[in-house]
């Protein structure tokens, strides 16, 4: 009687990284009514510098009570229908301050811009634009989980994986963008575009120039787009600095390609690096002016608000704010980072190295009793369910090596987090101990087996 859409399974709610979050539903930790609940380490959420936001807002009730600067109520303007390209003002503030977090070495034009619901909805929106179901999107991984649905459920797009790999830290490499661009012409899959996250979702690393560039030149060669998703650009803490696909497609060797602006679109949102997800503001960027009318007249489907366009315009016009904002926001985010990698390698267990983002890559590969996918499923439940941590495993990221995990640090304070690092401590501690009382064989086994098992690339990166 239904859609084969409504009847269908491919939404990826049945992933392990939902699953996780709807049995922390179930038993939320909170510090006084709930000490023994699940600690939430499965969101990318950014709640250390809601403060800053919320003196700003306290200072500017006009702005809040929907008035002019001359204190006259603007609520019927903003209540009735707006054009679905976005405010001017608005769009203007927001092209500026997406100028400023690349170091201004990239100026964005505000007729470029198409207003989204989030970045779900430009993620989805952008796809529309530019494959036709059946058609193909390479993308790395491991990889943000909720583009299963974002850019495949409603589209019919397929996604062919680019398989990164923890010997070069999972770096995009020309072999295996290849090999992914070959394995779909084998399955007569019209491959329409390369996809990235970057900074990266679930990594929290960030691409070089020369990595860009040679992911522009690939697409030239292929005649396909690339999209870049930039969301967690201002989460970039520390070095090297972020570097926008739009600043590396301003060489001039790739210039002299004509039409290479024209393959390359951006999707941003405010979600991340203002921490605002509840406000619903993302957009697409693109020098494609077909891409930029189609999208426009897609958005109507997920509008931002005009009163949310309204704060948001003068929040952002307010550069004193902005610049503060950033710079402080970005020094809580790598304290509190290097908070969390202080603590797991207390544990004896290491991250990847990162720069950015609102999580960190955890390597609990020495952990699994067996190296398969079905021993990092087993280490999940016993995290989520006995030690009382939902953090993400990487399979759920479609990672091609058991026993990564994503694990947040910035959607909780700072005492959450010290009771997430005891707990995950006195697992490792209960564990070994347990090895021990088996008389040390499973200990000494698992060490030799991973030892024997990871290359001299990945103990180096182990050891950072």
């Amino acid at each position: 009687m239904l859609s084969s859409k409504a009847s269908s399974n491919c939404h990826g709610q049945d992933s392990l990284y939902f699953l996780g979050w709807q049995v922390y539903e179930k038993n939320p930790f909170h510090e006084v009514e709930n000490p023994t609940g699940i600690i939430q380490m499965g969101l990318a959420e950014n709640q250390l510098s809601f403060d800053l936001v919320e003196s700003w807002l306290r200072k500017n009730p006009d702005v809040m009570g929907l008035k002019n600067k001359d204190g006259e109520s603007v609520f019927r303007d903003l209540a009735l229908f707006q054009d679905y390209h976005g405010m001017p003002a608005f769009k203007n503030e927001l092209v500026e301050y997406m100028a400023k977090i690349r170091g201004n070495k990239v100026k964005f034009d505000p007729n470029n811009l198409v207003l989204a619901a989030g970045a779900t909805s430009a993620n989805e929106t952008l796809i529309f634009c530019l494959a036709d179901p059946g058609d193909a999107i390479l993308l790395p991984t491991p990889s943000y989980a909720g583009f299963d649905r974002d850019l495949k459920w409603r589209t019919g797009v397929e996604i062919v994986p680019i398989h990164c790999s923890s010997s070069n830290g999972f770096r995009i490499s020309m072999f295996a963008l290849e090999e992914a661009y070959e394995r779909a012409q084998k399955l007569n899959l019209k491959v329409k575009g390369v996809l990235i996250t970057n900074p990266s979702n679930p990594l929290g690393t960030t691409m070089t120039k020369d990595e860009l560039q040679s992911l522009i030149t690939f697409a030239i060669d292929k005649d396909i787009h690339l999209i870049s998703d930039e969301v967690f650009s201002g989460t970039v803490f520390d070095s090297p600095c972020f570097i926008s696909i739009m600043e590396a497609a301003m060489d001039s060797n790739l210039k002299r390609n004509t039409d290479v602006l024209s393959r390359i679109h951006i999707v941003y949102s405010l979600s991340k690096d203002l921490g605002l997800p509840g406000f619903r503001v993302g957009m697409i960027y693109s020098n494609n002016q077909t891409v930029v009318s189609a999208a426009t007249k897609m958005s109507s489907f997920g509008l931002v608000s005009s009163q949310t366009q309204y704060l948001l315009s003068y929040m952002l016009a307010n550069k004193k704010f902005t610049s503060n904002y950033m710079k402080r926001n970005q020094k809580r985010l790598k304290k509190r980072k290097e908070m969390l990698v202080s603590g797991l390698k207390k544990s004896g267990i290491n991250c990847l190295k990162s720069n950015a983002g609102l999580f960190c890559w955890v390597d609990m590969r020495h952990l699994l009793c067996s190296n398969t996918f079905e021993a990092e499923t087993d280490l999940w439940k016993k995290i989520l369910c006995e030690v009382g941590l939902n953090i993400s495993p990487g399979s759920s990221f479609h990672c091609s090596q058991p026993g990564w995990f994503r694990v947040c640090f910035a959607n909780m304070n700072q005492s959450t987090l010290q009771v997430a690092l005891r707990r995950i401590k006195d697992f490792v501690e209960r564990s070994s101990f347990n090895y021990q009382q088996n008389g040390g064989s499973l200990s000494r086994k698992l060490i030799s087996n991973w030892v024997r098992k990871l290359s001299s690339a990945d103990r180096e990166e182990q050891e950072r």
